[in-house]
């Protein structure tokens, strides 16, 4: 039987911790919990965790600037963030500091859980298989693994689920609503996160990001990756 994946839980609120603590502990998983940023780098420090439940609304340093750091640090832990607020300038905000999903609070409990599901299955590896070539870069679609010169790239979960979804049909145009189904995003049906996202991934991808060769914006209709087989 596959282990148990271990999540950690940081809110400063003891009682929402204590709630989501139970939510998954009913619902199979390992939880650690922290009450700060700086208890969450401690236990950073020691555990390799699955996944990170992370609250906008921290004291000191709050949730989206916590994010970014750790994204900044190469820290490549999936992250779901509790956000109070209803804006969705605000969950951009949180998109763009690296974190693979949101969630509104208050929230159903399944909702919850189906989202840690969907994050988990998106980062989930499985072993090597067929490989996409762009540049300098490669792609294995199996273990949704990127290299550069054979040396590993950091990926999100959620950049990971979109360039598997292009890599799926090179030279395909993708719309954004299709995209957004294929990451477990359709709830954004302007499709405001896919284009956060693939800023994202150009940054990593392109050595001028504002144009592109690997990448493509087709005007109009979406978004299109130029790879190749890789032997």
């Amino acid at each position: 039987m596959d282990e148990a994946a271990h999540i950690l839980v940081i809110d400063d609120d003891s009682r929402l911790r204590d709630l989501l603590r139970r939510y998954l502990l009913d619902n199979g998983f390992r939880v650690t919990e922290a009450g700060t940023t700086a208890e969450a780098e401690e236990r950073l420090r020691g555990i390799v965790f699955d996944l990170m439940i992370l609250d906008v609304m921290l004291p000191g340093e709050d949730g989206r600037a916590f994010a970014s750091r750790l994204r900044g640090a190469g820290q490549p832990v999936p992250i779901l963030m509790l956000t109070a607020l209803g804006d969705p300038g605000d969950r951009i905000a949180g998109l763009e500091a690296g974190v693979d999903d949101y969630l509104a609070k208050p929230f159903e409990p399944k909702e919850l859980i189906l989202r840690v599901q969907a994050i988990l299955r998106r980062g989930r590896r499985a072993p090597a298989g067929p490989r996409l070539k762009f540049g300098r870069f490669v792609f294995d679609r199996n273990s949704r693994r990127l290299t550069e010169d054979g040396a590993h790239v950091r990926l999100t979960s959620g950049e990971a689920a979109l360039l598997q979804a292009l890599s799926g049909r090179p030279g395909e145009t993708f719309g954004r609503e299709a995209l957004a189904g294929n990451i477990g995003n359709d709830g954004d049906p302007a499709g405001r996160a896919i284009d956060v996202q693939i800023t994202r991934l150009r940054r990593k991808l392109e050595d001028d990001p504002r144009n592109p060769v690997h990448l493509i914006t087709i005007r109009g209709e979406g978004y299109v990756l130029h790879a190749t087989p890789s032997d």
